[in-house]
């Protein structure tokens, strides 16, 4: 078998042109991720034009947890997959960009694909594997603990700056309970896209091993 292709379809691809063609689709992904990056560094613009700190706070920490894995690994291809990128980024530029009733609604969800994005870095980046169900457990826990930290950091606001974040202990409860729903919501979002990512691998080998 001398490797070459005998057709132009999907079906005749050697190996090779496979892992080079996956080669190039991660140029293209790492370039729309960087596209989507230079957004946020906009908004947190944005943000320190307006004084809002707690925005650029938020925004500074995405941004860190999205470029995270390509710092360390010293690539700037290593990237999450850009529609998992677009769905964590645009709760985040409702929230900044409107305001308002919808702007606290897109919080909850901002505070949850914070919490995704960590944990799919975690499972795509190192050697962590979990079962399914506990892959949903997992982002709803970390949506949980990322909510926690966001209320320590605007209960300090409140203390130091004199703001007014946070209200009464009902409204925070209120609040906690829409970040675990959205944190849940995040988790089968979570099981859901890696399992169609599974599938798609699988078909892929199986391809690549039938010939």
């Amino acid at each position: 078998m001398d490797g070459t292709r005998r057709g132009g379809g999907p079906e005749d691809e050697t190996v090779e042109d496979r892992l080079v063609r996956l080669l190039r689709n991660g140029r293209t992904n790492a370039i729309i991720a960087w596209a989507m990056v230079a957004v946020l560094v906009g908004v947190f613009v944005e943000s320190l034009l307006d004084a809002d700190l707690l925005s650029m706070a938020f925004v500074a920490g995405l941004v860190a947890v999205v470029l995270a894995p390509a710092v360390s690994a010293r690539d700037w291809k290593v990237l999450l997959p850009a529609e998992l990128l677009g769905l964590a980024l645009l709760p985040t530029l409702v929230r900044v960009l409107f305001g308002g009733e919808l702007g606290v609604f897109a919080t909850y969800i901002a505070i949850a694909a914070l919490a995704l994005v960590i944990t799919v870095e975690f499972h795509m980046f190192t050697s962590l594997q979990v079962t399914h169900w506990f892959a949903v457990v997992l982002v709803t826990l970390t949506t949980l603990a990322t909510a926690g930290a966001w209320t320590v950091l605007r209960w300090n606001a409140d203390r130091l700056l004199g703001t007014t974040y946070l209200t009464t202990n009902e409204a925070l409860m209120i609040e906690w309970g829409y970040v675990t729903l959205a944190g849940l919501a995040a988790g089968l979002l979570f099981d859901a896209y890696f399992r169609r990512r599974g599938r798609r691998l699988g078909r892929a080998l199986r391809r690549v091993v039938r010939r």
